[in-house]
């Protein structure tokens, strides 16, 4: 999945080729409903001249031609009407829980956490072995920093369907954030071990299951990303995500010195290389930081990518 901005990401996971990185929320600042006036001014643009001629009648329309034309609206960034569309496929007798999940991956990309919820609990309400709605339920918990639950509803998907990289790796962000540090990383390994690049924040996009990869703790996260990779003797991709770790901030001098996995990479060539080049801009950023007022931006809020599964 091609991310737009590097800030750090939560994902949907599946077979089509369209991803989408949003801000990830908190219960407490639900993002306004699309106002009449922005939706207009979104129908007044080049995109929507050519995808308004060819959307079904939703009178006689299939549920099927309809669910797609909701998928389109989707990928476009036309979220309402997308609601809309899939609204009328399920009139029209469309699959009750597959277009409620994908109306709850809607509500997630438009910040509306608590609807995305609802969307999620009458999924799994209607089918119980729904693996991807129950992800998504945690991952709306996850954002709320309801960890606990989180893991709950991702044990649930997990058990369901035993081969996704993505529950696991949800599970491991649920347990770093609860400081679990020990069954964080066991989860990471499972997910790795199921697919080598779930935690690298580029797989493909699309639309039904979400994937949390970003973290306010994004430092930390990263440099134990380093020590799982260490441990299992990958020394490369260790580097990299050392690399990562001290880029935003993180003293891998001092975390490496500690770790018995990490301390013989001190001797590396590129990481010594690496490490002055992290010690030259921590040096520039105390500089920058005498002559200009710190921005109330610059933390690193969690995000969520947006992947299909279907």
């Amino acid at each position: 999945m091609r991310l737009r901005s590097y800030t750090l990401p939560i994902v949907l996971s599946s077979c089509c080729l369209c991803a989408v990185t949003l801000r990830a929320q908190t219960a407490k600042h639900e993002a306004p409903a699309t106002s009449r006036e922005e939706r207009a001014g979104l129908h007044s643009g080049p995109d929507w001249a050519v995808i308004e001629p060819h959307l079904p009648n939703p009178d006689t329309a299939t549920a099927a031609d309809l669910e797609v034309a909701g998928d389109v609206l989707r990928a476009r960034r036309f979220p309402e009407d997308a609601l809309d569309y899939y609204g009328y496929a399920m009139a029209r007798g469309g699959n009750i829980s597959t277009l409620l999940n994908k109306m709850g991956v809607v509500r997630i990309e438009l910040r509306q956490n608590d609807l995305a919820r609802e969307m999620f609990l009458r999924t799994v309400h209607v089918q119980k072995n729904n693996a991807s709605a129950w992800n998504n339920l945690g991952v709306t918990e996850y954002s709320s920093q309801n960890f606990r639950a989180a893991v709950t509803d991702y044990r649930r998907a997990a058990k369901i369907d035993k081969h996704s990289a993505v529950y696991h790796s949800n599970l491991g962000m649920a347990y770093f954030e609860m400081h679990d540090m020990d069954t964080a990383r066991k989860e990471f390994a499972l997910a790795l071990r199921i697919d080598p690049k779930i935690m690298g924040g580029s797989a493909e996009s699309g639309g039904s299951t979400a994937h949390v990869v970003g973290t306010q703790n994004y430092a930390e996260l990263c440099f134990e990303m380093a020590r799982l990779y260490a441990r299992e003797g990958k020394p490369g991709d260790a580097i990299l995500w050392l690399a990562k770790a001290g880029e935003h901030g993180y003293d891998i001098r001092h975390g490496m010195r500690e770790d018995s996995a990490l301390v013989p990479l001190l001797k590396n060539p590129e990481v010594g290389i690496m490490l002055a080049n992290i010690d030259g801009l921590r040096g520039r950023r105390a500089v920058a930081a005498t002559t200009v007022a710190p921005s109330l931006g610059s933390s690193s809020p969690s995000q969520v990518q947006v992947i299909d599964t279907d």
